[in-house]
């Protein structure tokens, strides 16, 4: 059966793979794997963990357990996996407060498994940080990083402490690039 682009096309992204020596593991492997186990027309997208692919599987949670069960039982990492749609990528990237004001190479996505408390928004968004700005949304929290996002204090690991949700970070050009990879 050959795949047409009504099928249901996914992005998987990984966290914290590949990244200082933590979690390694080849894209080629992962490729493999993934689509020795069901997944179809598996692609990625540098080495932290960017996967496009389809699947006959239409719920998204079970597509990241499945995922989830497949890198731990093949790698033996427990790797937290956040599976959305086009459309998904396409709304947090037209959603973005920061897009017209500023460089694309500052914008961030903290792309967010589950909607945060909102006592833990309002609590966060009484914060501030020099250089930094950040709007919270249910699925996501964008990031204006003036002095790039490996200097900032606003990261993955402060949002998902405060947030208390798991989430994974994509600069703009990345998730332009899903998108792309989706649509082609």
């Amino acid at each position: 059966m050959e795949s047409n682009s009504m099928g249901n096309t996914y992005i998987a992204l990984l966290r914290g793979i590949n990244v200082s020596g933590q979690k390694k593991i080849k894209m080629a492997d992962l490729k493999q794997i993934l689509q020795e186990n069901g997944l179809k027309d598996v692609k990625t997208y540098i080495q932290s963990g960017n996967i496009v692919f389809d699947s006959d599987q239409t719920d998204k949670n079970k597509l990241q357990k499945k995922i989830i069960k497949t890198i731990d039982d093949h790698f033996g990492f427990d790797v937290p996996t956040l599976v959305l749609r086009q459309e998904d990528i396409k709304s947090i990237l037209k959603a973005n407060p920061y897009l017209k004001q500023a460089e694309e190479t500052k914008l961030y996505y903290v792309l967010l498994k589950s909607p945060p408390k909102a006592e833990l928004v309002e609590k966060f968004n009484q914060l501030q940080f020099e250089n930094e700005g950040f709007h919270i949304t249910k699925r996501c929290v964008y990031l204006l990083c003036k002095n790039g996002y490996g200097k900032a204090k606003l990261n993955n690991n402060l949002l998902e402490n405060k947030l208390k949700v798991e989430a994974t970070t994509r600069n703009h050009k990345t998730m332009l690039k899903l998108l792309e990879m989706v649509s082609s």
